[in-house]
């Protein structure tokens, strides 16, 4: 990746959620490691956590967060739990319960607006990445070329009839009466936030918001993040102005990790297990699932969770609250997952099967996806037996043709690794909208010159 002599000022404006900012820090990397200067403004529940990756922060506080652990993994796990995501549940009722739910992080958009509008007079940047679920005017009005970023499964911010809803789970050969029961629903759910954010966009003198959607594309660019093996392309086409990438895959060299003493010697394959940042929150399950999985002949890591003190591990297991994830992947055999995008596609990146155990949200469209795919199984968190789970285990493990065919794509991903595009595609957008803007400045100063040598030759 050669690097550029044209140094961009970038600045991102991410969800404060740890996936979302792990997916920004992975193109922050490819950016930075491209002679390109990062910041984020972001919530200070990350203060000196970026500092490590070469980015620059800023930080500020949002409303209700004020009295919140430093920890946003923990915040947000809690807040979740306690909304009713995370627990036994079908994907539409959680789904619903999103949108109701959904009223605060709404009304704190405007404070981060205010916010995101002093950090672009501070940063001055030629290009906003922007990883939000709905609008910052502050970004829109300011003239200044940005890019929307889905960091979660596509389905999320693409919406097309020809693939399930989000958030559904719903297999792609299902029936289309239960995606369109689904849609139904949702929109239902979401029509008053719909109508009142649709009114903001319009009295802001942007046009009225997509259906089913509470922000609309970028202008300039679009991206996201999603194996070209799940990708939905097989059944819709990526549309005009969007571009994908395999992965937003970040590197934890800062983060070594080896595999624990206590495990090295033990028989058995190694398993990644992880229900997430927040999913660990709820310790009742992860208990149970930590009891079902002690009675496994294999080993485990096991990425505990904001929570992890207040349970512990059998003999063959080894976790921490938290785990360098991209670091644990190349070493595992198997990987037990809630299903969030990051993991996902860092797994599928390293070419290791997975089971999946989706909790709420996009996680349900992950584990479908892999599941019909057949690059893993789809089991549910809160119901599964120990005997699906310890079955499944086995079942994948055993699977040659799969690690076969999965080694092969891990291969093609790491060998191609797409995302060390972003840098020229960002370069390529500051670059034309400069020249545009030129062009039409051009265009302006020579309409006084070319209006007066029309009145001279019309009055001569």
């Amino acid at each position: 990746m050669s690097k550029t002599n044209n140094k961009l000022k970038v600045l991102f404006i991410p969800i404060d959620g740890v996936g979302h900012v792990n997916a920004a820090i992975a193109m922050a990397q490819v950016l930075i490691k491209s002679g390109h200067e990062c910041t984020f403004a972001i919530c200070d529940q990350w203060r000196g956590k970026l500092e490590p990756y070469g980015i620059r922060e800023i930080l500020w506080s949002i409303k209700n967060r004020e009295n919140a652990d430093e920890s946003a993994a923990k915040y947000w796990g809690l807040f979740l739990k306690e909304k009713g995501f995370l627990g036994p549940g079908d994907a539409l009722e959680k789904a619903v319960t999103e949108v109701r739910e959904a009223k605060d992080f709404y009304e704190n958009q405007h404070l981060i607006d205010d916010k995101a509008r002093q950090a672009i007079l501070d940063v001055q940047p030629d290009v906003i990445l922007c990883d939000q679920f709905s609008s910052l005017f502050s970004v829109l009005k300011s003239g200044i070329p940005w890019v929307l970023v889905c960091s979660c499964n596509p389905l999320a911010l693409l919406h097309d009839n020809r693939t399930p809803p989000a958030y559904s789970g719903l297999p792609i050969t299902g029936p289309i009466s239960e995606w369109q029961t689904f849609r139904n629903v949702f929109k239902d759910a979401m029509k008053e936030l719909w109508d009142k954010l649709n009114a903001i966009e319009v009295v802001n003198g942007f046009p009225p918001l997509k259906e089913n959607s509470l922000i609309n594309d970028s202008k300039y660019l679009n991206i996201y993040g999603f194996p070209q093996e799940l990708d939905y392309l097989d059944v819709r086409p990526l549309p005009d102005n969007w571009y994908s990438f395999d992965n937003f895959l970040r590197s934890e060299q800062h983060l070594p990790f080896e595999i624990p003493e206590q495990l090295r010697d033990k028989p058995g394959k190694l398993i990644y297990f992880s229900l997430g940042s927040m999913g660990g929150t709820d310790v009742d399950n992860m208990k149970r699932l930590v009891g079902i999985l002690a009675k496994s002949q294999h080993r485990f890591i096991v990425s505990k969770g904001p929570l992890g003190d207040e349970y512990d591990l059998p003999d063959n297991m080894w976790g921490q609250p938290s785990v360098a994830q991209t670091q644990v992947l190349p070493l595992v055999d198997l990987v037990i997952t809630h299903g969030g995008n990051n993991t996902i596609t860092e797994t599928f990146s390293f070419g290791k099967p997975m089971i999946v155990m989706p909790l709420f949200g996009d996680q349900y469209d992950n584990a479908q996806r892999i599941h019909e795919k057949g690059y893993g199984i789809r089991l549910d968190a809160y119901k599964c037996s120990e005997e699906e789970l310890l079955t499944a285990i086995e079942n994948l493990l055993n699977n040659k043709l799969l690690s076969e065919k999965l080694a092969k794509i891990s291969k093609r991903i790491l060998t191609e690794n797409s995302l060390t595009k972003l840098p020229q595609l960002l370069e390529n957008l500051v670059k034309n909208n400069s020249l545009s803007i030129n062009f039409y400045n051009k265009i302006h100063e020579n309409m006084s010159l070319i209006k007066l040598i029309l009145f001279i030759i019309f009055f001569i």
